[in-house]
């Protein structure tokens, strides 16, 4: 496991405002950009530039890479949230830029891990698998692959508990899948280690489990904040997962820590 984090000090130029931080918002698995609106609003109106790039889901080495390359682009500090599989990615993809990691019921991965060994660690909820995958075509003889999607029946219930039955609907007919081999591949050197970090643990997640949630908080140091909130709690709760991301970038104060 990596070593105790060390939270570098920012150095300022005399004389020179520092630029304010741009927030890159990195979704999951089974979702799209568009899970991130409403806390997207939220940080709009306190300010904030955001970004919200599509996630490949093809793998964390290949999306961790897509990741860095748009967040080099920014000419200004980053920070960046990650919600579920994409807690894997923003722990992969360091830049010089990045100053602080926010985690939505994410995975922060430590060195040589994978998203499996934390899931089949904290076991989230009893029952059979609730994915289905769909065959790709093989990348080569010896490297096939497919993708998962969540059962369309057992969506709302393991993913999006706390939204609309409509809304539940809408999203499993509308989800992105994953590639399955994402879940295998290890995680390098956290970048957790390095910058600082916070934590939103969604306390109802019932595709994460909340214990392994915490975990993951604690061994990486990170401000905790916990959320009533399913899997999709940047859809069910907007306010407290931008509250926390205003925190961590300075604009939130105490008044981002919502329990």
């Amino acid at each position: 496991m990596a070593g105790e984090p060390t939270h570098p000090e920012v150095t300022e130029v005399p004389g020179r405002t520092p630029s304010p931080p741009t927030v890159v918002l990195v979704h999951g698995a089974f979702t799209d950009a568009s899970s991130w609106a409403g806390v997207i609003r939220h940080l709009h109106a306190t300010g904030l530039r955001v970004h919200a790039p599509a996630n490949p889901l093809r793998g964390l080495a290949y999306d961790a890479a897509y990741l860095r390359s748009v967040v080099r682009q920014i000419g200004t500090p980053v920070v960046l949230a990650g919600h579920g599989y994409g807690g894997a990615v923003i722990t992969d993809a360091d830049a010089d830029n990045v100053v602080a990691l926010c985690y939505v019921a994410g995975f922060g991965l430590d060195a040589g891990e994978c998203l499996l060994d934390v899931t089949n660690r904290f076991s989230p909820m009893p029952g059979p698998d609730p994915t289905v995958a769909a065959g790709l075509p093989a990348r080569s003889a010896a490297d096939p692959d497919s993708e998962l999607y969540i059962r369309r029946e057992r969506f709302r219930d393991v993913y999006a508990a706390d939204l609309a039955p409509g809304v539940g609907n809408v999203l499993s007919v509308a989800q992105r899948p994953i590639a399955r081999g994402a879940l295998t591949e290890r995680s390098g050197p956290p970048a957790w280690a390095r910058k600082r970090s916070w934590y939103a643990i969604a306390a109802a997640d019932r595709m994460l489990s909340p214990t392994a949630q915490r975990f993951m908080a604690q061994r990486m140091a990170a401000s905790e904040h916990v959320v009533d909130g399913s899997h999709a709690v940047p859809l069910s709760r907007p306010d407290a997962v931008a509250a926390m991301i205003r925190e961590a970038s300075g604009r939130g104060g105490d008044q981002g820590r919502l329990h």
